[in-house]
């Protein structure tokens, strides 16, 4: 599942002990995540969209 941390508060990864980002990052859905969650300390929040990669270029265009 894809989290934030609410404004202001700093969340620890468990794994790592970094500091989740304020973006958001891609957590596993544990009882550490699901607390945090339950807790208010962090909410559901939706993935960045990546851009869509360039097209590759023509053989013609080089």
């Amino acid at each position: 599942m894809y989290v934030k941390p609410k404004p202001g508060a700093l969340v620890r990864d468990p794994e790592t002990r970094e500091p989740l980002p304020a973006e958001g990052a891609e957590v596993p859905e544990n009882q550490y995540w699901m607390r945090r969650l339950a807790d208010g300390d962090v909410v559901r929040a939706d993935p960045p969209v990546l851009a869509d990669p360039p097209a590759p270029a023509d053989e013609e265009d080089l």
